[in-house]
């Protein structure tokens, strides 16, 4: 109990206090397929960095909110909006493509400040050189607690040329055919997995680094062989040698701490930008709470929910306000309402018994969840990201108009 107490504070720690995600780890390719959004929906998804809730705005839905209980998580989507409306294309990339820009100060003081909350502000005059190239990490993305963690390891990378160079050869490799041939040839599995790579995603501290709670650490050590090493280690192999890298802007991000223009975010293209600061990002509204707490407050339905895998930590440390978020998420959800959320789970068996009030009925949640499970799976595979253990669209019966 004593190291659960110990590995729980050194998490909760670690994300009050920090920017722990400067870009998503959720694919939005695999969930616009998902969510099929319409001009109609209302969109309400966790902030994490931002970038898919522009994702989303580009299907031009009727509205999006960005919910967070980490305000530098909304700081930083505010940030991007901020730019979007007042700098260049050219700008905007320099800043959140390459992940920083030797103007950088003169263009936050001049014109994105002045776009921004009063929290969001303080937030990034604090911060101004995570954007200049000024530090010793030079790229945004190697900035906060998990892009300390990949600048990390691209210094371990650098340490071994022969492994540097294999790594850039698959992300350029024109296939997944070639991708297999050059994984092999180049021998990446004995010249990545050394021991110390190995001990360091055996620690809480790592984990907690990368956004992962105690108890996720705990799913996968109890579903998976080989526990959360053993997971990670296959899940990177798996990307290396099946998951076309050409366009994977997750992994080039974090292997080389900048996109390309030719693989990054859907926000970060110039046609699409253009869209944005034509109005489309001014759809976004960012939230501060939790999403219980968003939606009690909140006048209106939300017909698309987006909870990325947070449940996983709920369960474990609050399941009553699991149940409790699960109920708002029932009272606020509008007709034909859809909601996704991925797991670090193999299977998620924490969801349908929750306890939840219905037409005022006391009900298990899972009566009132439709799941589409033959698509969530195709979609799963799919996921460029695949780092997830599972990923689930969910249907809420009862909600037809």
């Amino acid at each position: 109990m004593a190291f659960q107490w110990l590995a729980n504070r050194c998490f909760t720690a670690v994300h009050r206090q920090n920017l722990v995600y400067n870009t998503c780890w959720e694919d939005p390719e695999i969930d616009r397929r998902a969510l099929e959004l319409t001009s109609q929906d209302s969109v309400a998804l966790i902030t994490s960095a931002g970038c898919n809730a522009l994702d989303y705005a580009l299907e031009s839905p009727r509205e999006v909110h960005a919910i967070d209980v980490n305000p530098l998580q909304n700081a930083l989507l505010e940030l991007k909006i901020g730019a979007i409306n007042t700098l260049h294309h050219d700008d905007f990339f320099q800043l959140f493509g390459k992940g920083r820009h030797e103007q950088w100060q003169s263009l936050y003081r001049d014109a994105v400040r002045d776009q921004l909350s009063p929290e969001a502000k303080r937030v990034w005059d604090l911060r101004s050189n995570f954007f200049d190239g000024s530090h010793r990490r030079r790229s945004f993305y190697f900035r906060g607690t998990s892009g300390l963690f990949a600048w990390l390891i691209n210094r371990y990378v650098k340490r071994s040329p022969e492994l540097r160079a294999a790594i850039d050869e698959l992300l350029d490799a024109p296939d997944v055919e070639s991708q297999r041939e050059i994984y092999a040839r180049r021998n990446v599995d004995r010249l990545l997995w050394t021991r110390p790579l190995r001990w360091a995603l055996r620690r809480d501290t790592t984990m907690a680094m990368l956004g992962v709670p105690r108890s996720q650490r705990n799913q996968i050590d109890r579903d998976y062989p080989g526990g959360i090493a053993g997971f990670i280690q296959d899940r990177i192999a798996s990307v290396f040698q099946n998951t076309p890298l050409k366009q994977n802007y997750f992994w080039r991000v974090y292997l080389t701490g900048e996109y390309t223009q030719d693989c990054c975010p859907e926000y970060l293209r110039a046609c699409n930008f253009d869209r944005l600061k034509d109005g489309l990002a001014n759809r976004i509204s960012v939230h501060t709470s939790t999403i219980e707490t968003f939606l009690n407050h909140h006048h209106g339905s939300i017909s698309r929910f987006v909870l990325l895998d947070h449940m996983d930590w709920l369960y474990d440390r609050y399941p009553e306000h699991l149940a409790s978020e699960w109920q708002a998420i029932l009272d606020r959800a509008a007709p034909h309402s859809r909601v996704l959320w991925r797991s670090a789970a193999l299977e998620v068996d924490f969801i349908d018994p929750l306890q939840v009030w219905y037409d005022g009925k006391r009900c298990r949640l899972g009566e009132l969840l439709s799941y589409h499970r033959e698509l969530a799976q195709e979609l799963h595979n799919y996921d460029r990201v695949n780092t997830y253990g599972s990923f689930y669209i969910a249907d809420v019966k009862g909600m037809a108009a």
